[in-house]
């Protein structure tokens, strides 16, 4: 069951969401070669706990960390841990926030120092299809919609979305009803409604599309060793069009 959300907990969300985008900006300025993933962790947990909030991810089904790190060919859930960052690298830094009640989910893909051009092209295009996808977060759209704006937007820069991972809708809990796959069929799916509130999330291998699970139960790698990205936003359908309630810095 799709749980619609009222303007009043939109607002919720959105006071969870800045909290999340602080720690993004924070831990942006953190990410240079030789810092661990442990480092950036402890910051996030620091400063979330300090605007009186809570990390949503800690102790998620025994989940350890406060944020997932999960660097080069590692496409989601990374344990921080001993992992140190070398110039060339790239990371994708997942964070969840609770506050009063309400979550807010986003993830971003960061560069550490120069990056190879696949490394960059591949950063430039999974961020590229969120921004399509968070176009179609419409009323009277069809969830479909706003898979394909994903696959299209990847597949057509030659790269692959991940098929086996989705994203969710989320609200006081991270997963709720839909499950929003990256790809699909334009005009299909469930109605895009006011007050249904989505985890957009696109997942990408620079190479094939199949992943494997890493030994922890948690990790999960694109399966051939091809450098992965993944950004991600909470975004609410409302009557004046998508509001992101997860907006990094630099996005509108």
């Amino acid at each position: 069951m799709i749980i619609k959300k009222s303007p009043a907990e939109i607002d919720a969300m959105a006071a969870a969401g800045d909290i999340l985008v602080r720690t993004m900006d924070l831990l942006a300025g953190k990410i240079r070669p030789g810092v661990s993933t442990r480092e950036l962790d402890s910051a996030a947990e620091k400063f979330i706990r300090s605007q009186g909030a809570t990390p949503a991810f800690k102790g998620y089904r025994g989940f350890p960390g406060s944020i997932c790190a999960s660097p080069n060919d590692m496409v989601v859930h990374g344990i921080p841990g001993r992992f140190k960052l070398s110039r060339g690298d790239i990371l994708s830094v997942d964070i969840g926030v609770v506050k009063d009640g309400w979550v807010a989910d986003a993830a971003r893909a960061f560069g550490v120092g120069d990056i190879s051009p696949v490394a960059a092209k591949l950063l430039e295009v999974t961020e590229a299809s969120l921004f399509a996808a968070v176009e179609q977060c419409r009323v009277g759209n069809r969830l479909g919609d706003v898979s394909h704006a994903v696959q299209a937007r990847v597949e057509g820069d030659g790269l692959s979305v991940v098929r086996s991972l989705v994203g969710h809708g989320i609200g006081r809990s991270m997963h709720e009803d839909p499950q929003i796959p990256n790809y699909g069929d334009p005009g299909r799916g469930p109605l895009l409604e006011e007050g249904m509130v989505l985890a957009v999330e696109p997942m990408v291998n620079a190479g094939r599309h199949t992943v494997r699970m890493g030994d922890d139960g948690w990790s999960i790698f694109s399966q051939d060793g091809s450098l992965a990205a993944h950004f991600e936003f909470t975004v609410a359908i409302t009557a004046d069009g998508p509001r992101v309630l997860t907006p990094w810095h630099d996005a509108e």
